[in-house]
C-alpha cells in the first residue's frame, strides 16, 4: 500500500477530504521523525513501538571489488508491533492457534 492509496481508504471511510487526510498524516509522520530524532520512543497503542537503535562501527566488504571496509556507526529507526498487531498476523498462516489467554 503507498502513502496515496493509504490517504484514499482513510478519506473514504472517515467520510473527509483526502487534503484534510494528508496534511493529518504528514503531520504524525513528521511528529514520529522529529520524536525519533530526540531519541524518544513513540508508542501507538494498539499498533505498536518505534524505537532508535544504535548500529555500532562495523566491518564489511565492498561487494564490487571484496575489499574490507569500515562501516560507520548509525542509528537506526525499529518498529515492534503491539500484540493484537502480531496475533492479527499471525491468525491466517497454516498452523496457528490463537492464545485463548489475554
Amino acid at each position: 500500500m503507498t502513502t496515496a492509496e493509504l490517504i484514499a481508504r482513510v478519506a473514504a471511510e472517515q467520510g473527509v477530504a483526502q487534503d484534510h487526510v494528508k496534511t493529518i498524516i504528514d503531520s504524525a509522520l513528521a511528529v514520529i521523525t522529529t520524536a525519533a530524532n530526540a531519541g524518544e520512543e513513540v508508542v501507538l497503542s494498539r499498533f505498536g513501538r518505534f524505537k532508535v537503535a544504535d548500529r555500532p562501527e562495523r566491518q564489511g566488504r565492498n561487494p564490487a571489488t571484496g575489499k574490507a571496509m569500515t562501516i560507520a556507526a548509525a542509528k537506526k529507526l525499529t518498529f515492534a508491533p503491539a500484540k493484537n498487531v502480531r496475533d492479527a498476523l499471525n491468525a491466517a498462516a497454516p498452523g496457528y492457534i490463537a492464545s485463548t489467554t489475554s
